[in-house]
């Protein structure tokens, strides 16, 4: 068996998943990070995305949106608004988010507007993505 580290998946709704880990890839502010046992000591942000991370040699993937990453070589806390499982996402009301974004994208905002709504439009694009990769 692989060496293992302590994660801990936290949304701000629930605790996501605590045991356990053999691998974690997370989508970070340059690209893909990802940590095995013994990893260096690092605080990093998660950006919107899709996460994995691996549990008796299965992988996992959930549909995570910014958050940050405490890493300390043998434990993971990783904290974000919402993390899903491409089963719990629904559908229909991730795409209506995306259109209500995409529509509001089109009217004049202010910059701050504009920002928020680009974070929404990120949010259901990313859970969509998520479901359709993962959930058949």
């Amino acid at each position: 068996m692989e060496k293992t580290f302590e994660l801990e998946i936290i949304a701000s709704d629930r605790v996501f998943y605590t045991g356990p880990c053999e691998s974690l890839v997370f989508p970070g502010i340059d690209g893909a990070q990802g940590v095995w046992a013994n990893h260096e000591r690092t605080v990093t942000c998660v950006s919107a995305g899709e996460l994995k991370y691996k549990v008796d040699d299965q992988w996992n993937y959930a549909a995570i949106s910014d958050g940050y990453a405490e890493i300390t070589g043998d434990h993971v806390v990783l904290i974000a608004d919402t993390v899903e499982r491409p089963e719990e996402i629904d559908i229909k009301r991730a795409e209506e988010a995306k259109a209500r974004a995409e529509e509001k994208m089109r009217q004049k905002q202010s910059i701050m507007e504009y920002y928020h709504t680009q974070v929404a439009l990120n949010k259901a694009m990313n859970r969509l993505k998520v479901n359709q990769k993962h959930f058949k």
